[in-house]
C-alpha cells in the first residue's frame, strides 16, 4: 500500500509541476495575441490618420513622457505632446492610401513587446501622385492598466516625404 502511495504522490507532483511549467508557456502565447491585436490597431489608427482623422491614433498610444517616434520624415520626437504634434501634421496633410504591416514578428515579455514588420501600401504626394511606400518598422508597446499600449514607433525614412 506504501509503494502504491508513493508511486500516486510521483505522478501527482509530477503532473503538477507540467503545469506549472507549461503555464508561461500559454501566457506568452496569449500575450502574443494581445500585442498582434494591439499592432493591428495601430495599423487602422494609421490609415485613419491618412484621412485626416487623428482619434484612434490617440488612443492606442500611451501618453507617458517617455514614448518616441522616428517617423518616415525624420526626427525624433520624444515624449506624447512632441509625438502627437508630429501625428497631427502627417493627418493634416491627409496623405490616403492604405499601409499594412506584413512579416510581423512578436516578442513579448510581461510588460513589454517589440513587432518588427515591414509597412507595404501606398500614399499619395502633394502633386496628387500615388507613391509606393515599403519600408521596415519597429513597433514597441508597453501593458498599463492591463493594456498593451505603443510607446515607440521607428521607420525607415521616405525620401519623397523629406521636409
Amino acid at each position: 500500500m506504501k509503494q502504491k502511495t508513493s508511486v500516486w504522490i510521483k505522478t501527482l507532483l509530477l503532473a503538477v509541476a507540467s503545469l506549472s511549467l507549461t503555464q508561461p508557456v500559454f501566457a506568452a502565447e496569449k500575450d502574443d495575441q494581445a500585442v498582434l491585436a494591439a499592432t493591428k490597431q495601430f495599423y487602422a489608427a494609421l490609415n485613419q490618420l491618412f484621412t485626416g482623422e487623428m482619434k484612434s491614433m490617440t488612443e492606442i498610444w500611451s501618453h507617458a513622457d517617455d514614448v518616441n517616434y522616428m517617423g518616415p520624415v525624420g526626427g525624433f520626437q520624444v515624449g506624447w505632446d512632441a509625438v502627437r504634434k508630429d501625428w497631427e501634421s502627417q493627418a493634416a496633410m491627409k496623405l490616403g492610401g492604405k499601409l499594412e504591416a506584413t512579416e510581423m514578428r512578436v516578442t513579448a515579455g510581461k510588460d513589454l513587446a517589440v513587432v518588427s514588420n515591414y509597412e507595404k501600401g501606398e500614399n499619395t504626394n502633394a502633386k496628387g501622385e500615388v507613391q509606393k511606400v515599403s519600408i521596415r518598422a519597429t513597433n514597441i508597446f508597453r501593458k498599463e492598466g492591463g493594456k498593451w499600449k505603443m510607446i515607440g514607433h521607428h521607420v525607415d525614412l521616405l525620401p519623397q516625404m523629406a521636409k
